[in-house]
């Protein structure tokens, strides 16, 4: 099995910010205010964090199982 990568870099859909973040292991990330412009990013539809909608990674829960944290 691969390792869990734990850093992720956000994109704001908005204006287009990047940040690198370290995901949590233990829950998922539903609300992310950009550092930039102040949006509230939330997952987008099928997705079950922010991680998974703007990161360059996948949240760990996924990474490991295929499967959300929230399932």
């Amino acid at each position: 099995m691969a390792a869990i990568v734990l850093d992720s870099t956000i994109t704001c859909p908005t204006c287009g910010h990047r940040k690198e973040e370290t995901m949590p292991t233990d829950a998922c990330v539903w609300f992310y205010e950009c550092a930039h412009c102040k949006t509230m990013l939330r997952p987008k539809h099928g997705d079950c964090c922010v991680y998974c909608s703007y990161g360059t990674n996948r949240c760990p829960s996924m990474q490991q199982s295929g499967s959300c944290c929230g399932s």
